[in-house]
């Protein structure tokens, strides 16, 4: 008898032990139909909303306008190249705070998704890359290559292992529920060959094996191998997704595009709420189960950060634009679509669907649960005209390219293409402006010549690779002395990068550019030439590194071509010539925006001369009272960067127009919060 009632109370005992030490944690699995947290499936709505691209005063705000939208889960990706600036060197403060960004969400109730990539493209400069990358002996980026899946793997045990260490996977009561390793890889997949599928293999092996306790991810990956799951990313991925590569494994969508990201020369792009809640519920209509807005907030792109071409506001359309304001009907009309499609959650998740014609282009998807429990989408694919269907035994009127939602399969309550919400309009308020010249001073580039320079090469340099992305700007100059036949020179450049400023003898004589779609570009510019030694310098520029396709590490940038032609039959060839290279501006290296070395340069009155193509611009204002977002109008400039409080706020090019004549971005920055003195440098480039 004594022993019996030993051996119960030690069961007892345990029992007791193992529940309090799970308390508080999520242990999150999947079937075929949806991720399972807690041994209850769930439907999950997810936004986009990325650390760095706003400000840790912002975070807040965001995720709980997130939340009130009918948001269950933040997904993020995780940044290589802010983390680790150099190999070994970590950086997770300020804005690159990642703990901090996981535990806000926490804090809101909300799950969170980690990107952790780490190749992320994302219109981020090089992917994400950290570009010390490049130098790496023997180096071939994502595919069965040793040396980068030894850096790979580093970086992705380092963010795991912090993650845990800080008790944030669900596994461990945190609010991470999904994992991601690579991003759309098989769209390069093929250019690897045989050691393409090899690298996947590895990539989720590597990933499982790190025991975060939550599902991993591939997103566009369909032969992601057992057990992570692959997952659709697009507009319409309700039409173009070809499911799940397991009938265990749930239907995901990691990457809704609620707009576009917009390149400098380009229009924005606008997708309608209707749009965006037509496909949302195809989706779920066809057991989807996981649906991320990208972006949800896309907010801006400090500093030099973008990828080639790409305009420092970052999906200004999404939900929540650049300032992480309401934008309407958007942001409501979505809410509207999962406050119903939550409503119906059990016979979605736990039902039996079926799907039949109710017309030539029109659609019936319907779950019926055992309880009796019935949901119906009926889907009018007719984008032409109203379209009046029946099902059973009743007549409903669908909107053209609409799906009505029936959540007890008799009243239609709901019909994606009939917006409730009334549609709003950012409105900015003029409360500075800087149009006195004595409210400005400046500081000229000097135009080096080919003496001044201290790095000599016989060839044309690969422009990121001697910059190692140090800075946007990179001279090549050389000197010649032209003989007596040169009547009306003309000088030729070719460049595979973004923009060109051509000099002759200091003197300023054109600027050319490329643009997103159209990668190289060539000058042709008659020149002056002086009897004796003639110094040409040419200033490369680049407005973002590559960030997508295969081969990254091998990519070219610069100039490619330069020549002098004298008449059609005498051209001089400079391509294989002593070059003298000067890598960034002197401002730069001086550091003119920070402020402890405003007064150690040489600041000097507006200067009314026409030769001002590299010249930086700095004044001070009182910041407006308040806490609402403060933007510049940078209209009146052309080309260059801006930094406010020693923050770079981003490039601006407003030179750049679109085919409607319109400068792509005009407002810059998101200044949050009170500032009682505010100092601005501007650096301009004139075309």
């Amino acid at each position: 008898m004594k022993v019996r009632e030993m051996v119960w109370w030690w069961w007892i005992y345990i029992a007791v032990a193992v529940q309090a030490s799970i308390k508080g944690e999520d242990y999150v699995t999947y079937d075929g139909r949806s991720l399972i947290i807690n041994g209850q499936r769930k439907l999950l709505f997810s936004g986009s909303i990325h650390y760095p691209r706003s400000t840790p005063q912002m975070w807040s705000s965001l995720i709980g306008k997130a939340k009130e939208g009918g948001v269950d889960v933040i997904q993020t990706y995780v940044f290589w190249n802010l983390h680790e600036p150099q190999p070994g060197q970590y950086d997770f403060s300020g804005r690159y705070d990642l703990v901090k960004f996981i535990k806000e969400i926490q804090a809101q109730g909300l799950y969170a998704c980690l990107r952790i990539g780490p190749f992320i493209e994302s219109e981020w400069t090089y992917g994400g890359f950290p570009f010390w990358l490049h130098d790496v002996p023997g180096i071939v980026y994502r595919t069965d290559n040793e040396p980068f899946k030894f850096y790979m793997q580093n970086f992705t045990t380092k963010i795991v292992n912090l993650m845990k260490s800080e008790g944030l996977y669900a596994s461990q009561g945190g609010p991470i529920i999904l994992s991601q390793i690579e991003n759309e890889y098989q769209n390069v997949e093929a250019a690897f060959h045989e050691k393409g599928p090899i690298y996947v293999k590895w990539a989720a092996k590597m990933g499982v094996e790190l025991e975060t306790g939550v599902p991993w991810v591939m997103c566009k990956q369909t032969d992601a191998p057992d057990p992570v799951i692959n997952t659709c990313n697009g507009m319409r991925c309700g039409e173009t997704f070809g499911g799940p590569n397991s009938p265990n494994k749930p239907s995901m969508w990691t990457e809704n595009w609620t707009s576009f990201y917009q390149v400098y020369g380009g229009e924005p792009y606008i997708r309608s709420a209707e749009d965006i809640a037509f496909h949302v519920a195809l989706f779920i209509a066809k057991k989807g189960s996981y649906i991320n807005y990208y972006m949800y907030h896309g907010g801006t792109n400090f500093g030099r950060t973008t990828s080639a071409y790409v305009i420092t506001s970052y999906y200004d359309q999404a939900p929540l634009d650049e300032y992480g304001l309401l934008r309407q009907p958007k942001w409501g009309h979505l809410k509207e679509l999962h406050i119903m499609i939550k409503n119906c959650s059990t016979p979605l998740l736990q039902g039996v669907q079926s799907n039949f014609s109710i017309g030539p282009l029109q659609q019936a998807y319907v779950f019926k649960e055992g309880t009796g429990a019935c949901v119906a989408f009926l889907v009018n694919n007719d984008a032409t005209k109203n379209v009046t269907v029946q099902f059973q035994n009743n007549s409903f009127e669908l909107l053209p390219k609409s799906i009505g939602i029936l959540p007890d399969c008799q009243n239609m309550v709901f019909n994606t293409a009939k917006v409730s919400t009334k549609p709003n309009k950012r409105i900015t308020t003029l409360t500075k402006m800087f149009n006195e010249v004595d409210m400005w001073k400046e500081f000229k580039e000097d135009i080096p010549n080919f003496l001044d320079t201290s790095l000599p090469s016989n060839s044309l340099l690969e422009h990121m690779n001697t910059t190692q992305d140090k800075s946007d700007y990179l001279w090549y100059t050389f000197s010649f002395q032209p003989n007596s036949t040169c009547p009306q020179p003309v000088l030729h450049v070719e460049s595979l990068g973004h923009v060109v400023h051509a000099y002759i003898n200091t003197i300023f004589i054109e600027a050319g550019h490329g643009s997103h779609d159209t990668k190289g570009f060539s000058m042709d510019i008659p020149i002056t030439l002086i009897d004796g030694i003639n110094n040409v310098s040419i200033l490369s520029v680049m407005v973002g590194l590559p960030d997508s396709g295969a081969f990254l590490e091998s990519r070219y940038a610069g100039l490619t071509k330069v020549t002098i032609q004298c008449s059609e039959s005498y051209i001089y060839d400079f391509t294989n010539y002593t070059w003298g290279y000067q890598i960034g501006l002197e401002g730069e290296k001086l550091q003119v925006f920070k402020e402890q070395s405003l007064e150690e340069v040489e600041w000097s009155e507006i200067d009314d001369s026409t030769n001002k193509s590299l010249t930086w611009y700095k004044t001070t204002f009182d910041a407006p009272i308040g806490d609402e977002p403060i933007a510049l109008n940078m209209s009146s400039m052309q080309k260059g960067a801006v930094w406010v409080n020693e923050q770079s706020i981003g490039r601006y090019w407003v030179s750049f127009l679109t085919s409607k004549g319109n400068p792509s971005q005009t407002l810059y920055a998101k200044i949050v919060g009170t500032m009682c003195l505010a100092h601005s440098s501007t650096l301009l480039e004139i075309y």
